[in-house]
């Protein structure tokens, strides 16, 4: 980044939700503060966030960080603070196309800035309002974390050649497992972390659920625990009930980052068979620890699992889950494979590809 340049970090949320957007939102500040030049300054704003521990935010950042607000949820806070903010930087980097209309007005008040979005997914595979096409054509760049999302958001709003680029998603480094355990000692154990709520139904826990019964004929032993929460928990729980597999099902609830290691460590195989994700970045942290995947044949996820590190099945087919799960669970998975890949998207090769788009 130019040494004198400043620069401005627009978040849906960033700390207030564990979310995948948070998640790399947190990665971009951290690498914006990292890569800023020593007269530099970084700000941020985040909307749904009310508070910000002290102690994540130095994670996060460094002493280039200059200024930052949270604002409760108020549209209004957030577009005051990010128009007074946005007169005082060179560049804006949105983190979702909602708040992108919002970094155009910026630009109208500073005609020195350009501002750049973060598409992460299912948010730009859909055809976009007149002023969302108004903003994204006036985008500097637009950071797709796959290719496939770069190929829905072209097709709803075509822009020129390499306006959108891929960058995908990093691991995070302070959560990177110190030891990785070997899943061959481990129980056949079948992990999935999800957002439980009945709009985010395509994530198909109910199709790794209606997998368990043929799962269990061939590895009786075998269990399913299932990380996460939201108002979809009881249908998921009455369909356990109605298959009466509720001694091989395990609901554990929201997870603290250690205890997700813990359950990443345990697990033999990591399984999310959704429709719709635009990366997939949990199916990195679970290779960060080792693990392989299964994940559906949709969105971005083909261009995270390879055959060495997962495997992948056609969404919804849930007898090729159970399938891919009584296979994968009695495979030895060469370990080394699924490291390296992992290792694919390290954060310091995300930092240095962020660094150079933003000086292109």
């Amino acid at each position: 980044m130019h040494p004198k340049s400043d620069a401005l970090l627009l978040a849906p949320e960033i700390f207030a939700t564990d979310g995948g957007i948070a998640r790399i939102l947190r990665l971009y500040l951290k690498a914006l503060c990292e890569t800023a030049g020593t007269e530099s300054r970084v700000h941020l704003v985040a909307l749904n966030d009310s508070l910000v521990d002290s102690t994540e935010l130095r994670k996060y950042s460094t002493s280039r960080l200059a200024d930052w607000r949270v604002c409760g949820r108020s549209k209004r806070d957030f577009i005051t603070t990010t128009l007074r903010m946005g007169r005082q930087v060179d560049r804006v980097v949105c983190g979702h196309v909602a708040q992108l209309p919002v970094a155009w007005a910026a630009s109208k008040l500073n005609s020195r800035m350009e501002y750049y979005l973060v598409a992460h997914g299912i948010e730009v595979w859909r055809p976009f309002t007149l002023l969302e096409r108004r903003a994204l054509k006036g985008a500097r760049r637009i950071f797709c974390v796959s290719d496939y999302t770069r190929q829905q958001l072209l097709g709803h709003c075509p822009l020129p050649e390499g306006r959108a680029v891929v960058l995908p998603n990093a691991l995070d480094p302070h959560l990177a497992p110190k030891v990785v355990r070997p899943a061959s000692e481990t129980a056949p154990i079948i992990l999935s972390i999800s957002r439980l709520s009945i709009a985010d139904g395509y994530k198909g826990i109910n199709h790794l659920i209606a997998a368990i019964p043929e799962v269990l004929e061939a590895i009786p032993e075998a269990r399913l625990r299932i990380v996460g929460r939201g108002d979809g928990l009881v249908r998921l729980q009455a369909q356990v009930a109605k298959l009466k597999i509720g001694k091989a099902v395990q609901f554990t609830g929201f997870r603290s980052d250690q205890e997700l290691n813990e359950d990443l460590d345990s697990c033999r195989i990591f399984a999310l068979p959704s429709r719709k994700e635009g990366f997939g970045l949990v199916y990195l942290e679970a290779m960060a620890h080792g693990r392989p995947c299964l994940g559906a044949r949709s969105g971005g996820v083909p261009e995270v699992i390879t055959p060495g590190t997962g495997e992948l099945i056609e969404y919804g087919d849930v007898h090729a889950i159970s399938t891919a799960l009584i296979a994968g669970l009695r495979r030895k998975w060469d370990i080394k494979a699924i490291l390296d890949r992992a290792a694919e998207f390290s954060y310091l090769r995300f930092k240095g590809r962020l660094a150079s788009l933003l000086l292109e």
